[in-house]
């Protein structure tokens, strides 16, 4: 249906859901199309270019009506960013126990493009805020049902994060029009924020005082780590690093052995180290980073490890330029929606004589 790669995961056919081959994914800095996860909760919507209109309304000084020709009047912008699903290596928790409900992401709910487009402050100026305005709420074209109700999928962002240079309404991916699965004609791209706050399809932003009321918002977007704590909207990512290759359960011969992964920052912030270790965190050997940092977009890095035979675990974490770290321990990430993993990851390996 879509231009995936033939090892292209696919966890949901309707609606379309899939995340590419883990191993893949620190090949390249920029994340192929056909790399690139899928998550949408309602079909992808048939969406007419010729008569789409993206409106803009709510505490502004003009309402906008825009069609796509009209978007031409704002002056084009790029901007590189990793996008990440909340539920981005929620198998590791299913370890834990049953999170019902939830797709079973491994690593691979993750990918870094070129998006381009117009910039939100742009609009937002030619729409002219009003006194009160506190959040930009964003509505897709799509239908999701849930609860026997059916809507639009919605999220906001505070006004003075929409605001940003580097928020975009995009109709571009990595320089081609930007595919139907990925939110043609127009999407938010929202860096440092999880993936549900870059809505695809988008056909409409409200300026309100408060949060979008919208389901995806208010209620399945939530984090408690406790059944008694209250859920706290979800907003930015949080710093982790994966393990790409190898994969958990390999059984390799002894000698060196390439480790690869990728990394990304708490929010927009840069990864400025990754460390691996092959003995539970006793000792840690400095990765090698791959790329220039890039505020929004992931870190890939590689070391090679020079393993003799047995059994071994081994530990990725990362700090970004904040000085933000991971939890050392999984179960201290859990909860029962399977959102924002980023303990330490661990891969199980066998190494043979």
């Amino acid at each position: 249906m879509f231009s995936k790669h033939s090892s292209f995961t696919i966890y949901q056919e309707q609606p379309f859901n899939g995340g590419p081959p883990v191993a893949a994914l620190p090949e390249q800095f920029i994340t192929p199309e056909e790399l690139f996860f899928v998550r949408s909760h309602g079909n992808v919507p048939q969406i007419d270019a010729a008569t789409y209109r993206l409106e803009v309304d709510g505490l502004v000084e003009r309402a906008l009506s825009l069609r796509l020709v009209d978007l031409a009047q704002f002056t084009r912008a790029a901007q590189t960013a990793t996008l990440q699903c909340a539920g981005n290596r929620r198998d590791e928790l299913l370890a834990l126990g049953p999170i019902p409900g939830e797709l079973p992401w491994s690593a691979d709910a993750i990918g870094n493009a070129r998006w381009g487009g117009v910039r939100l402050v742009d609009v937002l100026r030619a729409a002219g805020v009003v006194s009160g305005a506190a959040h930009v709420h964003f509505t897709g074209l799509d239908y999701v049902e849930h609860d026997d109700e059916g809507f639009s999928f919605g999220a906001s962002i505070p006004l003075q994060r929409a605001i940003a240079q580097d928020v975009l309404l995009a109709d571009t991916m990595n320089d081609l029009p930007l595919p139907s699965e990925h939110g043609a004609p127009l999407r938010v791209v929202v860096p440092g924020t999880i993936g549900a706050r870059s809505v695809k399809w988008l056909g409409r932003i409200t300026l309100a005082a408060e949060p979008s009321p919208n389901y995806f918002q208010q209620r399945a977007y939530r984090l408690a780590r406790e059944a008694a704590q209250e859920a706290a909207m979800l907003d930015t990512v949080f710093l982790s690093a994966a393990i790409c290759t190898p994969r958990s359960g390999a059984q390799l011969p002894a000698g060196m052995l390439a480790v690869t992964g990728y990394a990304i920052g708490h929010g927009a912030t840069p990864i400025v180290a990754v460390e691996v270790s092959c003995d539970n965190g006793s000792n840690w050997q400095c990765a090698e980073l791959l790329d220039t940092p890039v505020t929004g977009a992931w870190m890939r890095w590689q070391i090679a490890l020079d393993l003799g035979p047995g059994s071994y675990e081994l530990v990725a974490r990362a700090r970004d330029a904040d000085g933000n770290t991971q939890p050392a321990d999984l179960g201290a990430t859990w909860n029962g929606k399977g959102y924002m993993n980023n303990a330490w990851h661990r891969v199980a390996l066998h190494i043979r004589p």
